[in-house]
């Protein structure tokens, strides 16, 4: 199970040395932002646009990769319009725990089975307990997003190669998988309801947003055609 535990992970020493490679060794500046976090707590770094810039260029960060991820995805989702940071945060845990062992084609940590394709995912959506139903939703809308929101160059080539279905498809998939997991009672026991149905209701705009991550930070200049980037977040068609 993938929870959103970044923000609640950060400790004190952790905002400190934001506030450290924010200012960058100038005295009035650290003094304005040990403030800021004093007054409004770490959200407030960790949604300030230099503090991103500052992870990614700064000198000695030691800020752990998962809290990096946090930052980048809130600021694309934010240039996007999803101003949600529980959303922000389960999609960064996405992101780093599907970058780990494989983790991005099996249920869950403990499960050994592989699922390459939606298909394959959507024909477990109504098979076993309460639980493993609610585990194969769930990972519906966390592959969808995953796939769309990091690979769509990948997708864009199956269309044009194979006549394979669209980005909207998997969109389609993956908001359905993220609402039929809200709705179910494991979701308010473990406490992601609100944050599966948010991710569900906005799931074009975070995809897009992941789509600005990728062509900024993961493949950077590899983003192709201006226009088929901009079908993409248009539509996806």
């Amino acid at each position: 199970m993938i929870l959103p535990t970044i923000r609640a992970s950060i400790g004190r020493a952790d905002a400190l040395h934001l506030v450290e490679l924010l200012a960058d060794g100038d005295r009035e500046l650290a003094v304005s932002a040990r403030d800021r976090l004093e007054a409004e707590g770490v959200d407030v770094l960790l949604d300030d646009p230099r503090v991103a810039n500052a992870l990614l260029t700064g000198r000695g960060v030691k800020t752990p990769p998962s809290v990096v991820f946090y930052v980048l995805v809130r600021q694309v989702m934010l240039e996007h319009g999803v101003d949600d940071r529980a959303a922000a945060d389960y999609v960064a845990s996405v992101l780093v725990r599907f970058g780990q062992a494989r983790r991005a084609f099996r249920l869950s940590d403990d499960d050994p089975t592989e699922y390459h394709y939606v298909t394959e995912i959507v024909e477990r959506l109504d098979r076993g307990g309460e639980r493993e139903r609610f585990m194969a939703r769930v990972h519906l809308g966390d592959f969808a997003l995953w796939l769309t929101g990091l690979f769509p160059g990948f997708l864009d080539a199956r269309v044009r190669r194979r006549g394979a279905p669209p980005v909207s498809y998997f969109e389609q998939w993956g908001s359905t998988g993220y609402r039929l997991a809200a709705e179910s009672p494991e979701a308010e026991r473990v406490g992601i309801e609100q944050v599966l149905r948010a991710i569900s209701q906005r799931f074009g705009d975070v995809r897009v947003a992941l789509n600005r991550l990728s062509d900024r930070h993961f493949w950077p200049g590899s983003g192709g055609d201006p226009i088929a980037r901009l079908l993409r977040e248009v539509g996806g068609r």
